[in-house]
Order: C-alpha cells, then sequence, then structure tokens
C-alpha cells in the first residue's frame, strides 16, 4: 500500500480503505504499512486505523524499527493483516540474513479461526537483490513444507511467474492466477501493468475458484490488489 500514498502523491488511508471495503475480501494481506513511522504517513498507526475503519482484526509484523530518544513510541514499518475471523495467534519472522545496506524483510504468521478449522495465512514481501531473495524463498518453503493446516501465503514476491524461486513455490503450494487458468495476473505498476510481482500461493487442500486484479483504483498504490475466491476442502 506504499504506506497510503499513491502515484499521485497524495496520503490517504481513506482510499486503500475503500479498495478493501469495496473488494469484500474476508483476508486482506498488506505490505509496506507504518506505524508511527515518520512524517510521511503523518506517524499514524495505520494498521491499527484501517482495523477500527474496516472493523476488523489485525496483525502486524515489522521490518525497520526506529526509536528516537524524546519519545516514547516505537516507530515501525513492515508487513500488516485484516480478517473478519478471529485471530488466535501471530509471530513474525524477521530474516537474519542479509546486511545493514539493504532493508529488512520478514515472514508474517497468523493463525486464523475459519469456523471449526485452523488457517495458516503468511504475508511477506521480498528482497530485490538475488543472493537475499533465494534465502528469503528457502526459509519460506522449508518452514511452510511439512505444514499440518491450510495454509494461505501472499505478498510481494518481486519475481517472475516461471522463475526458479516461482517453481520452488510451485513444487507444494498452488499459485491461484495458474491454477484459475487467468496466467499471469499483472499487478505492477498500477497503471498500464505490466508484470506481476504480487502473488498469492495455497496449500494443495484450497482450491482457487476465481481470481481477478482490481483496477478500479490504480491511483492508490504503486501495485494493483490481486483479490482471490477460495474453496476450503474440509
Amino acid at each position: 500500500m506504499h504506506h497510503g500514498r499513491g502515484i499521485d502523491g497524495k496520503l490517504s488511508l481513506e482510499r486503500i480503505a475503500k479498495v478493501i471495503e469495496e473488494s469484500k475480501a474476508d483476508l486482506i494481506g498488506l505490505n509496506e504499512v507504518d506505524r508511527y513511522f515518520s512524517k510521511r504517513s503523518d506517524y499514524i498507526d495505520q494498521i491499527s486505523w484501517l482495523a477500527k475503519h474496516l472493523k476488523m482484526n489485525q496483525a502486524f509484523g515489522e521490518v525497520i524499527v526506529l526509536r528516537s530518544k524524546d519519545s516514547k513510541v516505537c516507530r515501525q514499518y513492515g508487513n500488516a493483516f485484516l480478517s473478519r475471523y478471529p485471530i488466535v495467534w501471530e509471530k513474525n519472522h524477521l530474516f537474519t540474513f542479509g546486511s545493514t545496506i539493504t532493508e529488512n524483510r520478514s515472514l508474517l504468521e497468523i493463525h486464523v479461526q475459519l469456523y471449526e478449522r485452523l488457517l495458516k495465512v503468511y504475508v511477506t514481501h521480498l528482497s530485490l537483490n538475488p543472493f537475499l531473495h533465494k534465502k528469503q524463498v528457502d526459509f519460506i518453503s522449508k518452514k511452510i513444507m511439512d505444514e499440518p493446516h491450510p495454509v494461505i501465503i501472499m505478498g510481494d514476491w518481486n519475481m517472475r511467474s516461471g522463475s526458479g524461486a516461482w517453481k520452488k513455490m510451485n513444487r507444494c503450494f498452488t499459485d491461484v492466477c495458474k491454477a484459475a487458468g487467468t496466467g499471469a495476473c499483472y499487478t505492477f505498476p498500477s497503471f498500464r501493468p505490466k508484470l506481476q510481482l504480487d502473488y498469492i500461493f495455497v496449500s494443495r487442500d484450497i482450491y482457487p475458484v476465481s481470481v481477478e486484479v482490481i483496477k478500479k483504483a490504480p491511483a492508490a498504490s504503486d501495485h494493483l490488489p490481486l483479490k482471490a475466491t477460495l474453496l476450503l476442502n474440509r
């Protein structure tokens, strides 16, 4: 969501909230979210604002933390999640490999109570650095490969469909765009998109019914939202 600042330069959480609300999505993964981070987002706790406005449950996983000497507030930037269903547990897995030069990345893990079932949802935003990207995909695939519960993992993967990282994920999980027969779902840039950088992968016990790229409000962010309707097998 580019910390709420659209490609027109306007900072508007209301616009982000409207896109989410009109999508009618139940589970929402968000990247590039600020919590009291800086002047660029008016020092707002963006995920709490969105959760309250949309009447949804929330989770947050930081990738950058700034602490000011003159403030008790912890300034954070990272991945976030919204859910219409109860969140029973959450954990942020900060990737420890890398350097202080590149932006850190993480994997946000959320356990969602979906009626009588436990659903595991992961939100991530991977590096543009090829070495770090490979390390991050290896970490993710090893962590969730033998997961006994249904899994959804989504976010900005910064990779191409058919790449080595994409193939690694597809060995055990399903790319919803490919399964739905839509081919590549172009999400970037938001105006005249030419690349798919954002993906939703699901475990084999989840069936993708339909997939769409939401193009109604391209000015809201530099990426377009990717939406999937999923059927969970009993």
